[in-house]
């Protein structure tokens, strides 16, 4: 049974997903000729394209030679292809499925869920993870509890009155990633009026004190065969002056993550590495990491702090399996093979025995 590639989808990131996905799937057919590519379109349909389609055949659209196939779900779930006026449709042959899926709906579990239900294993997150990780608030609240270093982080909504903290204030998307829909802003009216101009926000806002002495510090974990971490990255912003590490210091640069300015390995304050590594170590367990992630820290000379959790990195962070080193066929591999030997989640009806049922008595008796 052949590997798919699942990229791109109806998410801000799509275009960073795109080049995740092309490059895990040039990859792969170098060393397998039995892998396909899946492009998830903006509007959410399905094609298959070839495994040598480049990033530019997207950038108006669809690539020519792509065909339109459809995802089902059930015991008889999968991805098929039309059969014609005349002829059955037909299922693909797929065995594991590659999650290149950044943000949205392919990095907050709906697109795991929909794999669940299909009977199809994947990479990656799972649903739970994959929620977990894409909810700023609900991740800070389970780092909070477990006792690993934070900043404040609180929700900001147009009844908010005060904050907790003093300004200058960062806003995030509640559920986003990639620095996408970020503002810094001096005060509370200010952050207010964000709710309403800035589209991002539209669905929650986390609120945080902004530290313009922190910097970010980053490190890449994978689950299987054992848990392993990478070499810890400093990005670098494009100048002194930003604010933030944005989208354009991650991923404009042609191949996202990796070709991104960094200090790889970094070098850090005595001690510091250690606790990355440690916290690190920690938040496998407690958020349910899966596949490979990578963790975000803040971090100055003196102070280290959690950031957030991207489940689905850009590139799969296979630039950052430096020491020791893992070629990206090799984690590639691996992700396939925990994605056989792990599935995400198996449903269950035991313990629906109908005993509930035989007793329940007329449905109109309960209406009464």
């Amino acid at each position: 049974m052949s590997v798919a590639v699942l990229f791109g989808g109806p998410t801000p990131e799509h275009d960073i997903s795109i080049l995740t996905g092309l490059l895990a799937l040039r990859e792969l057919s170098q060393r397998d000729a039995d892998v396909r590519g899946i492009y998830w379109s903006k509007t959410s349909s399905f094609y298959l394209v070839p495994t040598t389609v480049e990033a530019a055949s997207f950038a108006d659209g669809l690539p020519k030679s792509a065909e339109e196939v459809t995802l089902r779900l059930g015991a008889d779930g999968g991805f098929y292809s039309p059969g014609g006026r005349l002829g059955k449709d037909r299922r693909l042959d797929v065995s594991v499925v590659v999650l290149a899926t950044h943000g949205g709906p392919g990095e907050d579990g709906s697109l795991q869920a929909a794999l669940d239900l299909a009977g199809l294993a994947y990479t990656g997150p799972t649903v739970a993870g994959a929620a977990l990780g894409m909810d700023k608030w609900a991740f800070a609240s389970v780092v909070a509890q477990a006792g690993l270093p934070a900043l404040p982080r609180v929700l900001l909504t147009p009844e908010t009155t005060a904050l907790p903290f003093d300004g200058p204030y960062i806003l995030k998307p509640r559920y986003g990633g990639s620095s996408i829909g970020i503002d810094v802003v001096a005060d509370l009216a200010t952050a207010k009026a964000r709710l309403t101009t800035n589209t991002h926000l539209a669905l929650g806002c986390v609120v945080e004190p902004f530290r313009r002495d922190l910097t970010d510090v980053q490190v890449a974990v994978r689950t299987y065969p054992t848990v392993q971490l990478s070499a810890i990255e400093k990005p670098i912003r494009r100048s002194d002056q930003a604010e933030i590490l944005d989208y354009r210091d991650k991923y404009v640069g042609g191949e996202g993550m990796v070709s991104a300015p960094r200090e790889l390995p970094a070098t850090l304050p005595p001690g510091q590495a250690e606790a990355v590594r440690d916290a690190a170590h920690a938040l496998v367990g407690l958020v349910n990491v899966r596949g490979v992630a990578r963790i975000d820290f803040l971090a100055n000379e003196t102070e280290l702090y959690v950031n957030e959790i991207n489940t689905i990195p850009g590139s799969l962070s296979k630039h950052l399996f430096v020491e020791p080193v893992v070629p990206f066929a090799q984690l590639l591999k691996d992700l396939v093979a925990e994605a056989r030997e792990r599935p995400a989640h198996r449903y269950s009806a035991a313990g629906a025995d109908g005993l509930v049922l035989r007793s329940a008595g007329a449905i109109a008796s309960k209406l009464a």
